[in-house]
């Protein structure tokens, strides 16, 4: 182990952008297609991991569909939200604010409370085993209409108690922010959070959008923001933190090469930058990854890891005293020797 990875394999960390769906492993996904009786267009793991090489984010989006219907009971959601945990607690992850897509099952005749209870049960659960804390985002698929993610919301109502906040992924370009507009001025009222996915493949104006029309407390991606200085420098004085996720705009073609990523800018412009796996099975790395790869690329130095680490806990919604114990807990453990 390099001292890089030494470093950053115990570096205390959040993760605030990871798709459940997103972690479903092929073995898993082979293994849940066995156990319902769900037929897959892949013959082994290689050939879904050969299928892995995406032109871009819709390309993407549908192998990910493709896999996500070998889930279908609450043990499914249950296995796959604890294979995550247990995987990134190796990562010295403390706290997780996870993405689910209910819309995407309940399309599929899975019922939103099968979802729920299956993740909430394994984030209360193993998490507790595991010290891990988690705050749960329910997002609407960008794609589908207002309409449909105001019917989810009609459906979470009951399991409010279990949802932290709402967020906004799926097919980016054609899909502005403001398309939701109405939806997301109800989950204000609800009391919810509200985080958007912007400035991925769509443009600066739509990370404008999610912060003045949808009234986001942070974005997901925002890569493009630094398409517009006047929008780099509301980010950094109103410090709203941005979910940066490297592999994934690697394998996306969000950026041709990690040494042209952003996150170094995003760093010296003051952003509250974070490093995320997005979807870790099929972006090629769960955090730890992100990190050390990220690092070698930009050659970020440790304290720019420190600061990414802190900034994962400032961006996150945990209250401000948790905050501040684990800024803490990464100084002391950066005021040591690692090896």
């Amino acid at each position: 182990m390099s001292t890089l990875e030494a470093f950053v394999s115990g570096l205390p960390k959040a993760e605030l952008h990871l798709h459940i769906e997103g972690s479903l492993e092929p073995e898993q996904m082979f293994e849940f297609a066995r156990r319902n009786g769900v037929s897959l267009p892949y013959e082994s793991v290689a050939d879904i991991r050969a299928a892995y090489e995406f032109s871009d984010l819709q390309d993407f989006l549908d192998i990910y569909y493709t896999g996500m219907n070998v889930l279908l009971t609450e043990q499914d959601f249950y296995e796959l939200t604890e294979a995550y945990l247990r995987r990134v607690a190796g990562d010295a992850v403390r706290h997780v604010e996870i993405f689910f897509d209910p819309q995407a099952h309940t399309s599929r005749g899975v019922e939103f409370e099968t979802v729920i209870n299956g993740v909430t049960r394994a984030l209360k659960f193993v998490g507790h085993e595991l010290g891990i804390s988690s705050k749960l985002i329910m997002c609407f698929l960008r794609h589908l209409s207002e309409e449909d993610a105001f019917n989810a919301l009609a459906s979470a109502e009951p399991f409010l108690h279990m949802i932290d906040g709402v967020g906004l992924d799926s097919s980016e370009l054609g899909h502005p922010p403001s398309k939701f507009a109405n939806v997301f001025s109800r989950a204000t009222e609800l009391g919810l959070k509200k985080v958007a996915h912007a400035g991925e493949e769509g443009p600066a104006e739509y990370v404008y959008e999610a912060i003045d029309i949808l009234k986001v407390d942070r974005i997901d991606h925002g890569n493009r923001s630094l398409e517009s200085e006047v929008l780099v420098k509301r980010l950094a004085e109103e410090q709203i933190a941005l979910t940066v996720c490297p592999l994934s705009n690697l394998k996306l073609r969000v950026v041709s090469r990690l040494q042209d990523h952003p996150m170094k800018s995003m760093l010296d412009a003051g952003l509250l930058a974070t490093i995320n796996s997005d979807d870790p099975s099929y972006f090629g790395g769960y955090i730890n990854d992100n990190y050390t790869r990220l690092a070698t690329a930009l050659e970020l130095t440790e304290g720019d890891l420190v600061q990414c680490a802190k900034n994962s806990f400032t961006g996150s919604f945990l209250p401000s005293e948790k905050v501040k114990q684990f800024h803490s807990e990464i100084d002391s453990y950066a005021s040591r020797k690692h090896t």
